[in-house]
């Protein structure tokens, strides 16, 4: 069983940054691939960004490639999201994954609660 809590969110302008971080208990947190998804509102939950178990590999929604950037730290257990020129349409709940295999939610064995971003104009 993983839990995982974020943090990090927040409301900031348009181009501005922001930097989550999900913190997860177990033991068995450096085993599992990671990832980000986001959901806004009226809209389904959407994959961002995914790892792999060491950091080596990294996935990004074509949506903010080159804008976020994911990355790991497995003595701390926690993933982080790095946003830089943040866009109002960035706006959404951005959730923490465990054990993702793919882009789809379906691929994702637990879920965080979840940090609200909003990016004004």
């Amino acid at each position: 069983q993983v839990q995982l809590v974020e943090s990090g969110g927040g409301l900031v302008q348009a181009g501005g940054s922001l930097r989550l971080s999900c913190a997860a208990s177990g033991r068995t947190f450096s085993s599992y691939p990671m990832g980000w998804f986001r959901q806004a509102p009226g809209k389904e939950r959407e994959f961002v960004a995914r790892i792999n178990w060491s950091g080596g590999s990294t996935y990004y929604a074509e949506s903010v490639k080159g804008r976020f950037t994911i990355s790991r730290d497995n003595a701390k257990n926690t993933v982080y999201l790095q946003m830089n020129s943040l866009k109002p349409e960035d706006t959404a709940r951005y959730y923490c994954a465990a054990d993702v295999r793919g882009s789809s939610t379906r691929t994702v064995t637990y879920w965080g609660q979840g940090t609200q971003v909003t990016v004004s104009s």
